[in-house]
């Protein structure tokens, strides 16, 4: 019986990894359809946010350090993408409602180029099994997952970059 449970726990173990990247999400799943509004309340179905090219989602918050950096940085070279790739970049802010005002405070402060949705109550966030920000997505154009990236250090837009390119190469 022992056997057969240390068997079952590997058995588990493998397949619980296949498809997935190194930060452990799983690859190759679509979108979350999940309603969210914009800065100006707008209403916006996540699952249907264009795919006339790649979409990069960008889990953040006003109160996260990372988040801002990694986006602010994105910022200065997101032109060059966009005219290279066609990205489209969807800033996915999870302020809840005591700190959601200060979202188009920041976004419109740092002149912000994306279309900056907001998830105060962590809906979307849960559908794509984000459990900590900064979390970063890659989608196709048909709304699959090609890749999945946590937190931010300097260089991760490089990265980011190169799986784009990767993308668009195939």
């Amino acid at each position: 019986m022992k056997n057969i449970t240390v068997l079952f726990i590997c058995f588990t173990f493998v397949f619980s990894s296949i498809g997935q990247d190194g930060h452990g999400t799983i690859l190759d799943k679509k979108v979350a359809s999940v309603q969210l509004k914009d800065m100006e309340g707008n209403a916006f179905n996540t699952a249907k946010l264009g795919f006339d090219g790649p979409v990069i989602i960008s889990f953040w918050a006003t109160w996260c350090s990372p988040c801002k950096r990694e986006l602010n940085t994105i910022q200065d070279v997101y032109p060059d993408w966009q005219d290279e790739t066609g990205v489209e970049l969807v800033a996915v802010s999870i302020d809840d409602e005591k700190t959601k005002n200060m979202v188009p405070l920041y976004a419109n402060g740092k002149g912000w180029d994306y279309l900056v949705l907001m998830d105060p109550n962590g809906d979307f966030k849960r559908a794509m099994g984000v459990n900590n920000v900064p979390h970063t997505f890659l989608l196709d154009t048909e709304g699959n997952i090609v890749y999945s990236h946590n937190n931010y250090a300097p260089g991760d837009e490089d990265e980011l970059y190169e799986e784009l390119l990767k993308l668009l190469a195939k």
